[in-house]
């Protein structure tokens, strides 16, 4: 809760819209239903872990041709676990704890205009 409270505040103090759910079958079907430019997806979550949430949610987007940005957001900070994270389907990594410097930058690798993007959080709610 600490670190999506802490993330989604940056986001939205920097001007993004914030959309947050609280496990990975509501990341994928918050995914397929609207647009997002950019999801930060935590690999921990109920019901659906991140890298199968992140794998359905570009299943659709193949299908749709549609490529929303998936940055994994973890304490997973393993040997391994970004290359685990990026063959999953996700496109960035932002390990925990949360630090500003580290969302900016994975928004930053975008390339889109702050104002333009909409931002979906992912998160474990504990």
């Amino acid at each position: 809760m600490v670190n999506q409270a802490l993330a989604a505040g940056l986001l939205k103090r920097d001007g993004h819209d914030v959309t947050i759910v609280g496990n990975g079958v509501a990341a994928v079907a918050a995914a397929a239903a609207g647009h997002f430019d950019a999801i930060f997806m935590d690999v921990q979550m109920p019901e659906m872990n991140g890298l199968d949430a992140s794998a359905a949610i570009r299943a659709h987007g193949r299908a749709m041709g549609a490529h929303p940005w998936i940055i994994a957001m973890t304490a997973h900070a393993m040997q391994g676990d970004r290359e685990r994270c990026l063959a999953a389907g996700m496109d960035d990594y932002v390990s925990k704890p949360i630090r500003p410097r580290d969302l900016r930058r994975a928004i930053a690798a975008i390339g889109q205009p702050c104002a333009e993007q909409s931002i979906a959080a992912a998160a474990h709610p504990s």
